[in-house]
């Protein structure tokens, strides 16, 4: 028995060109979806290639590696810091110190937040002062928490925790003020207290947006980690950073500002492939 291959190159080329227009559209969409296959190709090659032309300019000349040396000179710095200092114990301490004023930030600001916006008295006698004390420079606070808390690790738990509590408070009251009225309504009319409703209603409609800007608060807590660890420490990224900083170190300034950006990544991915089997119904 015989079997006749029926083949249509150009039916073939024509089902390849109208893909390709296909993903065209989709990418030059205002919100259009993108495959997953290209946006995986697109999340690896971007620093792939900033990484090859940063490695380019430096061994061309175009940069002066004294104030911006190549990716492989930052790379074997940071391996020899691993290997023969105490960069890993360096960035657990600043993890440490990062997360505990982080979670402090977050136990004050999520119930004050929601009392700011749920009630309106709470709301206008503590938004202007938070609206103030926002607007202040940390750096300026600097010599008044020694004043207050010496030179231990009080103080650089409370400058990042000044970083991030008032902004993320803020934050909350917004979220609380996006959940529509109808539900404090409904949940009234069912008979459920005052109490109820902000645990059963309020909290679980704006655990998302909670989740979200929890999220960005952590990036700016870790924005204040050199500042916090160049008062009186000895140990930790920022200490790290600025002492190499001080004697014109470039590569280790760059490998300490890389684990710190390693750190937040991979966190922030952490948090972010959290959302979706905490909240299947977004």
């Amino acid at each position: 028995m015989y079997y006749i291959k029926n083949t249509n190159p150009q039916g073939e080329f024509q089902n390849i060109e109208d893909q390709r227009s296909s993903i065209l559209g989709t990418i030059i969409t205002l919100r259009g979806p993108l495959p997953r296959s290209v946006q995986l190709a697109v999340s690896f090659s971007t620093p792939i290639a900033i990484i090859l032309v940063w490695e380019a300019a430096v061994r061309l000349g175009a940069v002066n590696p004294v104030f911006l040396p190549a990716p492989s000179t930052v790379a074997t710095t940071l391996a020899s810091m691993v290997v023969d200092g105490n960069l890993l114990r360096d960035a657990g301490i600043s993890i440490l110190r990062v997360w505990c004023a982080f979670l402090i930030a977050v136990v004050m600001a999520v119930p004050l937040g929601i009392m700011m916006s749920g009630y309106r008295l709470v709301g206008a006698a503590l938004e202007p002062v938070i609206d103030f004390i926002r607007y202040l420079p940390v750096p300026a606070i600097v010599p008044l928490s020694i004043i207050w808390f010496g030179v231990g690790e009080t103080t650089k738990i409370f400058l990042l925790w000044l970083g991030t509590f008032f902004q993320l408070v803020l934050l909350v009251s917004d979220e609380m003020r996006r959940i529509p009225h109808e539900y404090f309504e409904i949940a009234a009319t069912v008979g459920a207290k005052p109490r109820q409703i902000l645990r059963d209603v309020a909290l679980r409609a704006m655990m998302p947006g909670l989740l979200s800007s929890a999220r960005i608060t952590l990036g700016w807590c870790w924005t204040y980690l050199i500042l916090a660890e160049i008062v009186a420490a000895s140990n930790g990224l920022g200490f790290v950073i600025w002492s190499a900083r001080r004697y014109m170190q470039t590569p280790s300034v760059m490998a300490g500002v890389l684990v710190i950006g390693i750190i937040g990544l991979a966190t922030d991915q952490l948090i972010r492939r959290l959302e979706k089997p905490l909240f299947p119904y977004l």
